[in-house]
């Protein structure tokens, strides 16, 4: 996991000073967070459509909104438009437009895809990923009261 998170980390640009670099860091890890949380909702919200007809379970792509929420592929989660003219538009939440549909494994009468067990291991997997993510930052934050104490 933290292979695949470096990996998306922005390289700063220009860094003026050692307040920049923490707050990029910072920034990542936050959005690393709400992009779990943002995908914990969205398991939640499949689990408790579970019996409902017709619906179509969907997850999100964590290394695809992380990276277009830090902008490591341009402006991934932005509307395009052809025209000066168009109005730019904006998600209410810019991680929706990483939602994706889950492939049907099992067809069922009712036309609903929820798999409850995809949807706890997912729900638990994520569980883990984000208290990982926070069990991380909680260190950073300690290392660097550390250094700013000179302890």
């Amino acid at each position: 996991m933290e292979a695949a998170m470096e990996s998306l980390q922005p390289q700063p640009q220009k860094v003026t000073g050692m307040t920049d670099r923490l707050d990029a860091t910072m920034r990542f890890h936050q959005t690393a967070l709400n992009a779990r949380a943002y995908r914990q909702q969205v398991i939640a919200s499949n689990i408790a459509n579970a019996d409902t007809p017709n619906f179509k379970a969907r997850d999100l792509d964590f290394r695809q909104a992380l990276a277009g929420a830090l902008g490591a592929k341009g402006d991934a989660l932005a509307l395009k438009t052809t025209s000066q003219r168009h109005i730019a538009g904006a998600a209410t939440n810019p991680l929706e437009a990483a939602l994706k549909y889950r492939n049907e494994e099992q067809g069922a009468v009712d036309g609903n895809t929820v798999n409850m067990d995809v949807e706890r291991s997912a729900f638990a997997e994520n569980s883990v990923h984000y208290q990982a993510s926070l069990t991380f930052i909680n260190g950073m934050l300690t290392t660097m009261q550390r250094a700013i104490q000179n302890q």
